[in-house]
């Protein structure tokens, strides 16, 4: 009865503050640009200042990942996706061709749903508010049940922020009655105009489901090749230090290094360097059966964990100094668990023949588990790295950077986002970093620019045969012929 009773509320909830989004972006709708800017611009003062103690109070109450690194994704989410969306026009003719003589005039959507993971709360409560009033649209935060309370608090600053600086009130709502029936209720309200989602596959698939836009994130499965052109310390130190960022809890953290095998044993040394911890096969196998469920599944009470922590659970001893385990892996696929998405402190290792065996393993990886999200190639050979650009089934292809910091655009000219679409290959609607401008719609103004054809003005000669049932004769003998039967009877 309890239960039941908190869907209801939470149904009730959703309802409630998806009305008071509606009404307030009604009023947002009319804002000038200068108005939207200003907003902005005092939530993301709100919410970096807040970024540490945000940061903190995320890991406490998810248990993952690292204070410190969770506070830098809240910086990204608030300063470093603000400067590139800062000068970009989403009120009134946002661009115009004199030429084709068409105005093109942003358009807000309505209210958007935000659904928000456990592994990185605070930071995409950040970036999804940001996005969503920076396009007027009013928006209403469902997190998971695991990140409630930093979900609240960081939506919470933002829209004080936002209503001092002259947002109507209402326009930013976050539920704190968490529930799957009251997320969907959010998800299929009527005045709910466009959902992004981030989080686990089912999750991903109800808001696809909902017969409405939706921004959905598919898993990632991201590997790492290293040529055997790479800048192989570079390629070490960047490599650990991505997958021991906040415990590998970003969807587009490095899951599998793919090594050219004349550089895999130097590649090898320069990561233990670094306090990569390579595993025998009966700790793997230890790590294994820890990590996944017989179904293969993530045990979820592993996720954004320390080596350490991991190896406590797995009953293996790793050194106080291993920033992240090391599993040698020959498989792909269903019989080899650890070739799965990983979101926690455990890479795998596969060595190849070659670029272009690395290529295919990379591929597998792929196919199996991260469909359309992300790959990152460390080489100088220039076209090793265009054809990885060209043949990979993803659509993020970063070289030589951080996986983490790459795909999400801190460390490259990827457009910043902690929402990083999939394409269709990977069940998304785009493959783009998702920002501003997917959350506003485009009007199209257009001029007279070629004169329509003579013919098109001309009445046009009658018909050789009738335009619509059949001609006076035909009918005139259908009816006779009805008349005649009728006589007949």
């Amino acid at each position: 009865m309890a239960e039941f009773d908190k869907d209801l509320s939470s149904m009730q909830q959703a309802r409630s503050m998806v009305e008071s989004a509606y009404a307030a972006q009604k009023i947002w709708a009319k804002a000038t640009q200068e108005q939207v800017d200003r907003v902005c611009e005092a939530m993301v003062n709100a919410a970096f200042q807040a970024a540490e103690r945000l940061g903190r109070m995320a890991s406490e109450e998810t248990g993952y990942g690292v204070p410190e690194h969770k506070k830098l994704k809240n910086e990204f989410a608030s300063k470093h996706v603000w400067e590139s969306i800062r000068n970009i026009k989403t009120v009134g003719v946002v661009r115009h061709d004199p030429q084709t003589r068409v105005y093109e005039i942003a358009w807000p959507m309505g209210v958007v749903a935000a659904l928000i993971p456990s592994t990185n709360p605070t930071s995409t409560v950040m970036n999804k508010i940001l996005i969503s009033v920076k396009a007027r649209n009013g928006v209403v935060v469902a997190p998971h049940p695991a990140a409630v309370n930093c979900c609240v608090e960081t939506a919470k600053l933002m829209s004080a922020a936002a209503v001092q600086a002259g947002a109507p009130a209402g326009l930013i709502h976050c539920m704190s009655e968490v529930s799957l029936p009251g997320t969907n209720e959010l998800m299929s309200h009527r005045h709910t105009a466009v959902i992004l989602a981030t989080g686990g596959s089912p999750m991903v698939r109800a808001a696809h489901s909902q017969g409405k836009p939706a921004y959905g994130v598919g898993p990632g499965n991201v590997p790492v090749y290293v040529d055997r052109s790479a800048d192989l310390e570079k390629a070490a130190r960047y490599i650990v230090a991505s997958k021991a960022f906040d415990y590998s809890v970003i969807c587009a953290t490095e899951q599998a290094v793919v090594a050219d095998r004349p550089i895999a044993a130097r590649l090898e040394q320069l990561m233990k360097n670094e306090g990569a911890y390579f595993m025998d096969e009966a700790q793997a196998q230890a790590v294994r059966q820890t990590l996944f469920n017989p179904d293969g599944s993530i045990n979820t009470a592993t996720v954004g964990k320390s080596p350490q922590i991991l190896a406590g659970m797995a009953g293996i001893n790793v050194p106080t100094s291993a920033r992240i385990l090391v599993a040698r892996l020959r498989k792909v696929g269903r019989e080899e668990p650890l070739s799965r998405e990983k979101l926690t402190t455990v890479l795998s290792w596969y060595e190849v023949d070659g670029w272009e065996a690395g290529c295919d393993r990379c591929i597998e990886l792929i196919q199996f588990g991260g469909r359309g999200h992300s790959i990152i190639i460390y080489a100088t050979d220039e076209k090793v790295i265009m054809a990885f650009g060209l043949e990979k089934p993803v659509f993020r292809i970063a070289v030589n950077t951080m996986a983490t910091l790459g795909a999400i655009g801190l460390t490259t000219g990827l457009m910043p986002s902690m929402t990083l679409g999939s394409g269709g290959i990977g069940g998304s609607i785009t493959g783009d970093n998702i920002t501003v401008y997917h959350l506003f719609n485009v009007k199209r103004l257009a001029y007279e620019t070629v004169a329509p054809p003579e013919s098109a003005l001309r009445p046009g000669s009658v018909a050789a045969g009738p335009l619509f049932g059949p001609d006076p004769q035909q009918l005139e003998k259908i009816v006779q012929d009805v008349v005649t039967q009728i006589m007949r009877i």
